[in-house]
């Protein structure tokens, strides 16, 4: 039988600031399997967004197990963690995270220039493939503050998307939207995870949280609830504008 995706044994992060310990996770023990649809809900400062960084190895737990794929994320040296944060993991952020004056095919192609032992050829058909899994192959040529929110966002999933990695981890990704660009952003990561991506969603939010399969509720660094979404929202279906 193979390893859990993601397993974590009692996971805790303290920060520390001028002798005073702020607990920010505190002894957070779950399983998440390949292909899951996963929102971590809760209010601001309940620990949902340090929960992800760990997760997402941009930082190390202070307390407890992670294991990834069934191996001790403790044990990676600070080169095997950016090794797999750029192979097998995709980032979305509330903020996009673009960089200025730059197109949004030389935004999506940021995360390829780190290899360098595949070719220019194959790295503009990943380009042009994975803007056209988020419908913005008509805006390559764009600038990124020539683009509207919801296009800015849209943009960073693909970039996410465009190494191919096995989980997308997705902060408050609609955060910055009106509701029509937000409802489009779901829609895009329920394909995703329809097509076999691993989607991990970290929301404040009732109604985006909805649209995962699952939600483990945070609160005050401890996860209080772990529910299976009985009636899950359809983006697809909620007046999607095309």
């Amino acid at each position: 039988m193979s390893a859990s995706l993601i397993q974590v044994k009692k996971l805790s992060k303290i920060y520390i600031n001028d002798e005073v310990e702020t607990q920010a996770v505190y002894e957070n023990s779950f399983v998440i399997e390949k292909g899951e649809f996963v929102a971590i809900m809760g209010p601001s400062g309940s620990g949902k967004s340090t929960l992800m960084q760990m997760l997402g190895l941009l930082d190390r737990p202070t307390g407890g197990e992670y294991f990834l794929e069934g191996e001790n994320t403790s044990e990676f040296s600070d080169d095997k963690l950016a090794e797999i944060r750029n192979k097998k993991i995709g980032f979305v952020f509330q903020t996009f995270n673009l960089l200025p004056r730059t197109t949004a095919y030389e935004n999506v192609e940021l995360p390829l220039l780190y290899d360098h032992r595949v070719s220019n050829k194959i790295n503009k058909e990943k380009i042009v493939e994975a803007l056209k899994a988020v419908r913005m192959e008509h805006r390559s040529g764009y600038l990124s503050n020539q683009l509207s929110g919801g296009e800015k966002q849209r943009v960073a999933i693909a970039r996410a998307l465009v190494t191919n990695p096995e989980i997308i981890f997705a902060d408050e990704p609609t955060g910055n939207l009106d509701s029509k660009s937000g409802l489009q952003i779901m829609n895009i990561l329920q394909k995703l995870n329809n097509e076999g991506k691993t989607i991990i969603l970290v929301t404040h939010e009732t109604y985006t949280a909805q649209h995962a399969k699952r939600i483990l509720h945070t609160k005050d660094g401890e996860i209080i609830a772990d529910d299976v979404v009985e009636k899950r929202r359809d983006a697809n279906n909620e007046n999607y504008l095309k």
